[in-house]
């Protein structure tokens, strides 16, 4: 592995879209009691359901553990899953994996964003800045360190020049000091070759990652959005969605196409019951680290692969309605729902579980 000095889109790279084609995809096993009840293994059993449910794709899938959990991922993980020993402490592999950027002569290399757990909003977050690194360095792929603070659930992008955003994340002090939209759009072209940056102005309520865009919204296709959406006026989402939709309509891409959206129903409002949250670090230390009473819940955090999409199952009330809006928008993939909601207690979902790495074109 080499740490270049240049960035990706001088050198003639870009981040494909995440329906391209895919060599592999990495996980990260959950194991902090920080955010996860019963020593996490509740979400691990979670994690273990959606690798082997990718794996059964044929897609190759990596999940990475602590050595102390190694034998027990190992147990629970089918055999097609590899599992290697890489020290983390944070089980969301979309915002601390490196993130893959290709170019047309068949090269693939890693960019490896800063991270500061979420503006320091989480602890012990230093050994999650190094993961990235690590990972490049098991797949001997050449380095970009990027000079700012972002997460992989930050950003999403169509592979054709257009990358969607939220300003309540990016533009967050804790996590960059005095950041501009001008710097960070500077960022995002130089770092994944993107040449039009749409911005939203918030996430979703209650998201501990503090508007994360892959909770809200998210590139379905070139042209097509897919947004997470309520019709109750009297839910706090209600205005963050109808303030979205405005500016997606009003935005064209970096082909000079006018988003199209596709609404997607917000489940709940779910909350955590007092038994999902008793025995967190976070619970009994709620002075550091206060537990939001609604969980971020949303069916855009799903991971799409290039012929299938998991999505989190979430809420009866709810699931059917999304899983036949996502067949209909993704008419070409098989659509497969995972139980996920001992994953979203932690603070994300599947999309934030998983980091793709796009085959070479």
């Amino acid at each position: 592995m080499r740490t270049l000095g240049t960035t990706p889109a001088a050198d003639g790279f870009r981040m494909p879209a995440e329906w391209e084609r895919h060599d592999g995809c990495w996980m990260v096993w959950p194991q902090n009691g920080y955010v996860w009840r019963e020593g996490a293994r509740p979400a691990q059993r979670a994690l273990a359901a959606l690798a082997n449910a990718v794996a059964d794709t044929g897609e190759d899938v990596t999940v990475t553990v602590t050595g102390d959990q190694y034998a027990h991922a190992r147990s629970s993980l089918d055999s097609r899953v590899r599992v290697v020993e890489v020290t983390s402490w944070l089980g969301w592999a979309r915002d601390i994996a490196p993130t893959f950027v290709v170019d047309d002569t068949g090269r693939r290399r890693g960019v490896d964003f800063a991270f500061n757990g979420y503006g320091n909003r989480y602890p012990y977050w230093a050994t999650d800045d190094q993961y990235a690194r690590k990972v490049l360095d098991l797949t001997a792929t050449d380095r970009y360190r990027a000079p700012l603070v972002v997460e992989g659930g930050a950003f999403h992008v169509d592979g054709e020049g257009t990358a969607l955003v939220t300003a309540e994340n990016l533009l967050d002090p804790a996590r960059n000091s005095g950041p501009t939209r001008t710097a960070m759009e500077e960022l995002l072209a130089a770092y994944l070759g993107v040449t039009r940056t749409v911005w939203l102005d918030r996430g979703l309520t209650h998201d501990a990652t503090l508007g994360h865009v892959d909770n809200m919204a998210c590139f379905a296709a070139p042209g097509l959005v897919c947004l997470t959406w309520t019709d109750d006026t009297r839910d706090p989402q209600y205005e963050r969605s109808a303030r979205a939709l405005e500016q997606l309509r009003g935005a064209t891409d970096a082909r000079g196409r006018t988003l199209r959206v596709e609404k997607l129903p917000l489940p709940g409002p779910l909350h955590a019951t007092e038994g999902e949250m008793r025995g967190t670090d976070s619970h009994t230390s709620p002075a550091r680290h206060p537990r939001p009473p609604r969980l971020a819940a949303s069916y855009a955090n799903f991971y799409l692969s290039a012929d299938h999409l998991f999505v989190p199952l979430l809420d009866p009330g709810y699931d059917d309605e999304a899983l036949t809006r996502l067949a209909r928008i993704f008419p070409d993939h098989t659509v497969v729902g995972i139980p996920t909601r001992e994953l979203l207690l932690g603070g994300g979902n599947i999309h934030c579980a998983t980091q793709q790495m796009p085959s070479p074109q």
